[in-house]
């Protein structure tokens, strides 16, 4: 929700405006960098081998080798940051735009770059975090960076400056980072350069033979879906299309954020452990495998099929509600609805695919998946390109759900060969029996919409109150129709919430 209210305050008070779009520029590189240095290593390498050191060596072996490649991510990360601030202008070239956009994206890459260490090292701490199945504090940390973020650049945006977005992202990517450390409070924490130690020289060289596939596969992500992107929306008919791509971006990340990488990163440890019994001929543990991985495919199924359609049935009043006010126009409202509802088709793939993919790194597979993400971003620039002349902007979001299509169904292919993963998980009940369910719960939220119509157009708290009715009633529906048609799911998640809130 506060992810939402960042966008919130950002479109309130710039709108779609060049200032907007060169922020988002120049967040797309600390992003795209950040992603690319280490963010790939967390879910790919980091978590799985800290699991692993932890369970066979011990906590102080964990913390000596977490205090090296702490050492060395500052180190790397220092060099990056200065060579960021100096080539600023030649990078903002690059993504493109006129020359205004161009000279303000190249300042705010300047302000915003110091974030990148900060990031860097809050996704090594999480990522130990994880490997110690401690989930709560990086759980939070979207929700610290994104009330940080919301608080600064409401604080220091009085006047409308840009410049107050890029200094409220450094602050969130601070106190997201402060959250880590807080959770780690009790641990050996400490940076070292000792990267010849017997015990972490070995690891490293294990971590980098894991990571070089997925840094392969993520420069060519950041050279398509990225920079190639941004740089046909902004040759699109439809005038800062950036911008509505970040904003139905958004709405699509709140329940993939909320449903898959929940659900990924508590599994991913577990997943790691069963992986080792297996390969170390535990066979009920191997078993563990297969049936953790079906779990959260059904969970991330029941979960994720009626957030899809909700949004799709309600996505101009929630767009209303959450955007249409200040600098946001009506017409803005009919683009990013469109957009969004384009990018739903592909939202249950991207789901479903994150749960696979942890499935290849908890073995410790980095190779596969990384040439599957190659392909599918193949496919992806191939659909862009030839829908564009047609769909224009919207020809993005099409590319997007083929995309995820391809790279889901490529894995789970791969996946099934190499053994029977997916054998007795009731995936196919489950699904035919969510979709049913969301299918009625559409069917109810189109008909409570209309009746809420009069709400719309009046006040803000009528529009609140319209969404969430609509949203109630869909909520309602869909658990009816899942006890209706045995969603044996709903009655583990009601057990999972009692266990949470007793």
């Amino acid at each position: 929700m506060l992810g939402l209210g960042r966008e919130i305050v950002l479109s309130n008070l710039f709108g779609a405006s060049r200032a907007l779009e060169a922020f988002n520029n120049a967040v797309l590189v600390t992003r795209s960098l950040f992603d690319l240095l280490i963010a790939g290593h967390i879910n790919s390498a980091i978590v799985p081998v800290l699991s692993e050191i932890d369970a066979k060596h011990g906590r102080d072996s964990l913390w000596r080798v977490l205090a090296a490649l702490a050492g060395m991510v500052v180190l790397a990360l220092a060099v990056i940051v200065i060579g960021m601030i100096a080539a600023a202008l030649p990078i903002a070239r690059i993504i493109g735009g006129d020359t205004a956009t161009i000279e303000e994206t190249a300042g705010l890459i300047r302000l915003t770059a110091p974030a990148l260490l900060l990031m860097c090292v809050f996704a090594l701490y999480s990522g130990a975090l994880y490997a110690l199945r401690i989930f709560t504090y990086p759980a939070l940390a979207a929700a610290v960076f994104n009330g940080t973020m919301v608080a600064v650049t409401l604080a220091l945006g009085g006047s409308r400056q840009i410049e107050a977005a890029a200094v409220a992202w450094i602050a969130a990517a601070a106190a997201q980072l402060a959250l880590q450390l807080y959770g780690l409070r009790t641990g050996k924490l400490r940076l070292s350069l000792r990267w010849h130690d017997p015990l972490v020289a070995p690891v490293l060289r294990r971590i980098g033979g894991l990571y070089l596939p997925v840094i392969g596969s993520l420069i060519v992500d950041l050279i398509t879906t990225r920079f190639f992107t941004y740089a046909l929306a902004a040759r699109a008919l439809i005038d800062h299309g950036n911008n509505y791509m970040q904003w139905a971006t958004t709405l699509i990340q709140f329940p993939q954020g909320l449903v898959a990488t929940a659900i990924s990163a508590a599994v991913l440890p577990t997943l790691s452990r069963a992986a080792v019994a297996e390969r170390d001929g535990d066979t009920p543990e191997g078993q563990s495998f297969s049936d953790m991985l079906g779990i959260g495919l059904r969970m991330t199924t029941v979960l994720i099929l009626p957030a899809a359609l909700a949004l799709a049935v309600l996505a101009v009043p929630i767009i209303q509600v959450v955007f249409e006010h200040g600098a946001f126009t009506p017409y803005d409202t009919g683009v990013t609805a469109l957009a969004l509802r384009l990018y739903v088709i592909g939202l249950p793939f991207a789901a479903w695919d994150l749960l696979l993919v942890y499935a290849f790194y908890a073995r410790q597979d980095t190779l596969t998946p990384a040439l599957v993400g190659v392909v599918s971003l193949i496919v992806y620039a191939v659909a862009a390109v030839l829908l564009f002349p047609v769909f224009d902007l919207y020809a993005l979001m099409l590319a997007d759900a083929v995309k995820h299509v391809t790279h889901t169904v490529i894995s789970a292919l791969i996946l099934a060969r190499r053994g029977s993963v997916f054998a007795n998980q009731r995936l196919i009940g489950t699904f035919a029996r969510a979709l049913a369910a969301s299918l009625g719960m559409a069917g109810v939220g189109l008909l409570v919409m209309q009746a809420a119509a009069p709400l719309f157009g009046t006040n803000t708290l009528n529009e609140i109150a319209g969404v969430g009715l609509s949203l109630a009633a869909c909520g309602a529906a869909y658990f009816v129709l899942g006890v209706i048609l045995r969603l044996e799911e709903l009655s583990m998640l009601r057990r999972v919430v009692r266990r949470l809130w007793p």
